[in-house]
């Protein structure tokens, strides 16, 4: 018998958190409803035995073809009477046998038919709580709630919850992780969200067609085939080449403008959302206080277009695009294209206090000799609240890391640098990720080092701490 109040599905259970004896910490035992997945999950993992068949044919397609072409049609017959219930009860099962319970502390979630995998989240290391959507989750009106926590290298996912339950589920979460009580935690809801910018698909497909990637990418699957079958003569030699110059042209045009589709920033009390996607639909947040590295980019062909029409402000110098480095998480894009002093406001949002600096110095004259021309990119700026480096001539890169998200502080110089009186700064973050300010006078940079590890320690004392909804 269910719960009072449980919803369909739903068992209650004893939350081990919060045993044993019967009490934790001098209050009661509260129990815990496990709920199941959305009844169309069966589908999805009715699909696995499916896939290794298709794994093993693809694997050794000769073999495979010669044991289909010895296939009567009885035996075919028989064979697809006994795969589809054998499929559809595997399904089944794993469904079944999959349940998931929010607790005061921690989102778990049980899995496996015969080995048995229980994943516990802590709701205070949640980095991020995404919602996706599908093409074929789209029509079904199910969605994938994916999960980032600190200290795990890949996302755990409920999939597939219904569309309200996805986005009930994910308000309940991020309220608790903010510090509400459980039962007032569900009826806080959905934060409300205020939009900032949605990028224009015109503004979009431009900003692609003047990336040197994408003409470079065109340019080889147009032209490398052509060469290669007037060399070789071999269709087999064409296919195997052309294919996958042609997948990556695909992909770096026609596939980045479907996932960048109707990009929308929005703010919320738990951070910016950002929703995009033509056929498979994302609902990302990006954690507040949790942003180590914020990178601005200028492709060349950028610096001097218009700004792309937005519900945002005015434009101003162009166009760039705006990177993201987020311990624990996916998120990497916060906008694949906006006006310039749009962008610097949004990161001026990500980073409360943080000004963009407009002036950076470049390395001395003498560091020609270590990299002819390319050192011209090279440009550093050192503010009360950023590290900022800046690499690229053609291709800019202006990386922004606040002097509290500093894990440590290096400095290496080469043989041709110590003799040149050069030396190159390096900025590790929480991301694991690296900022180098190259080829610095040899004195200066031994001075930043010092001066950055005194920034770093200053900052992260002073710094608030990184909590939802804060």
């Amino acid at each position: 018998m269910s719960a009072p109040g449980a919803l369909p599905g739903e068992r209650p259970g004893a939350d081990p958190a919060e045993e044993p004896g019967g009490r934790a910490g001098g209050r009661e035992p509260r129990e815990v409803t496990e709920r199941r997945l959305h009844p169309v999950t069966p589908l999805r993992r009715a699909w696995a035995p499916v896939a290794v068949l298709m794994g093993w044919a693809a694997h050794d397609p000769d073999q495979a073809h010669e044991q289909l072409t010895r296939l009567t049609t009885v035996t075919l017959l028989t064979g697809l009477a006994v795969l589809v219930p054998a499929a559809s009860l595997y399904g089944f099962l794993s469904w079944w046998f999959t349940h998931y319970a929010v607790t005061d502390t921690e989102l778990r979630i049980r899995t496996g038919l015969l080995f048995r995998r229980t994943a516990h989240i802590r709701l205070d290391r949640l980095q991020a709580v995404d919602v996706t959507q599908p093409l074929l989750a789209r029509v079904a009106g199910v969605a994938k709630l994916r999960l980032d926590a600190v200290g795990t290298a890949e996302k755990d996912e409920l999939a597939y919850l219904s569309e309200g339950e996805a986005r009930a589920l994910r308000a309940e979460l991020l309220a608790r992780a903010a510090g509400f009580a459980p039962e007032t935690a569900r009826e806080v809801g959905e934060a409300p969200v205020r939009p900032l910018l949605r990028v224009a698909p015109g503004a979009l497909a431009v900003s692609l067609l003047l990336t040197g990637a994408t003409w470079g990418s065109l340019l080889a699957a147009l032209v490398v085939p052509p060469l290669l079958w007037f060399v070789t003569h071999s269709l087999w030699s064409v296919l195997v080449i052309g294919l996958p110059l042609a997948g990556g042209a695909a992909t770096r045009t026609v596939g980045q403008f479907v996932r960048a589709y109707d990009w929308t920033v929005s703010e919320s009390p738990d951070g910016l959302r950002i929703d995009h996607g033509l056929l498979d639909r994302a609902h990302e947040t990006v954690p507040p206080g949790r942003v180590q590295t914020v990178r601005i980019v200028e492709p060349l062909l950028w610096r001097r277009w218009g700004s792309p029409r937005s519900s945002a402000a005015e434009s101003g110098g162009g166009w760039v695009r705006v990177e993201l480095d987020v311990a624990g998480s996916s998120n990497s894009v916060l906008v694949p294209v906006a006006p310039r002093a749009v962008a610097e406001s949004l990161v001026a949002r990500i980073l409360p206090g943080v000004t963009v600096p407009t002036s950076l110095s470049r390395p001395p004259r003498r560091a020609g000799w270590c990299v002819p021309l390319w050192w011209r990119g090279h440009g550093l700026a050192v503010t009360d609240t950023v590290f900022a480096a800046r690499h690229g001539l053609l291709r800019r890169s202006l990386a922004l890391v606040p002097h509290a998200k500093v894990q440590s502080v290096r400095l290496t110089q080469g043989p041709w640098q110590r003799f040149k009186r050069v030396a190159d700064v390096h900025v590790d973050t929480g991301a694991n990720k690296t900022v180098t300010a190259r080829l610095r006078d040899a004195r200066k940079a031994a001075a930043l080092l010092y001066a950055q590890a005194d920034r770093s320690r200053t900052g992260r004392r002073e710094a608030p701490p990184d909590r939802w909804m804060a």
